[in-house]
């Protein structure tokens, strides 16, 4: 078992998720927050340790790796928007949390990528998460890297995010002709990956590809997710350059939007994998997308969208 974990990214989507599984199943856990003067938006009721560190920040990246053996490296600038900077965060930021981790002797590193990274590739979020991956790759550490689909739950940066705009606009932009293809993952399925990956050796040195049961078009998944709501917005298709455009553009008019120009590029190709890698590494069938939407019921969507996305932060 381990001495002590450091997940980085503790704040957003899927760190508070693992934050959450890690202090349930009694792990010593610690997390990694850069500093800010804003309060971080750590899981409520769960006991975990604080560093404060950025990522370039070598020297306190040391002191916050004291006593680890075990890294989940969830950190990334990717939605934050025209605030993020994913080269400095995502690529350089995992290097230099790299070499740390090296010096400090780390045994394990879990890292969190996505579907279609390449450092080749036309995109620049999934660019940079396959030059993040060459890193870990070429560290010497015993690493675990997950391709993941879409993930999607409660607090998301997806459905969430178009039951907010839908509730309040009688139109949604689609993105292309609305017809890519991508696979969500439910976020607690990526979540029993990683813990169930944690004390399984098979899975060191790894790269696996994980997605839902199922695939979907952006159109079929935006109907569902309106149906939910109870919504039935205009879907309007726009081609990625203009859409691109009309991101940035809302990002600077709404204070919280909840989509980055990086968001947009997902939806650029095809964003899939075998559907049953989950069932037959990890041995359990994940969640099926329509099944998975009741965080999206029983919410007035119109009256919190109008509460959070328009609400400067101070």
């Amino acid at each position: 078992m381990p001495v002590m974990i450091l997940v980085t990214g503790g704040t957003g989507f899927v760190g508070r998720a693992l934050l959450r599984q890690l202090a349930h199943t009694g792990q010593p856990v610690r997390t990694l927050i850069r500093p800010s003067s804003q309060t971080p938006a750590l899981p409520r009721g769960v006991a975990v340790e604080v560093a404060i560190s950025a990522l370039n920040d070598e020297r306190s990246l040391r002191a916050a790796l004291q006593g680890v053996d075990t890294i989940y490296h969830l950190a990334g600038a990717e939605f934050e928007g025209i605030r993020g900077n994913i080269l400095e965060t995502d690529a350089r930021g995992t290097a230099t949390l790299v070499r740390a981790a090296k010096d400090a002797r780390v045994q394990r590193f879990f890292y969190v990528s996505h579907l279609g990274a390449d450092r080749s590739s036309y995109f620049p979020v999934l660019k940079v998460k396959g030059v993040a991956e060459e890193y870990i790759r070429k560290s010497g550490m015993d690493f675990t890297i997950f391709r993941s689909g879409l993930l999607y739950g409660p607090e998301d940066h997806f459905t969430t995010a178009f039951a907010r705009l839908g509730s309040l606009y009688p139109a949604l932009f689609l993105p292309g002709n609305g017809e890519v293809t991508f696979q969500p993952l439910w976020v607690e399925d990526l979540i029993t990956c990683l813990l169930w990956s944690l004390d399984n050796a098979d899975t060191s040195r790894q790269t696996f590809e994980v997605g839902g049961a199922e695939y979907f078009t952006i159109r079929q998944a935006l109907m569902l997710i309106m149906a939910v709501i109870g919504r039935n917005p205009t879907l309007i298709p726009l081609g990625l350059p203009y859409l691109r455009a009309a991101t940035v553009s809302a990002q600077t008019l709404i204070p919280n939007f909840p989509f980055s120009t990086y968001w947009v590029d997902y939806f650029g190709a095809n964003r899939v994998c075998a559907t049953d890698t989950i069932s037959r590494i990890f041995g359990f069938i994940p969640a099926r997308f329509t099944y998975r939407l009741e965080h999206l019921k029983a919410i007035d969507w119109e009256k919190e969208a109008r509460a959070n996305l328009f609400k400067r932060k101070t």
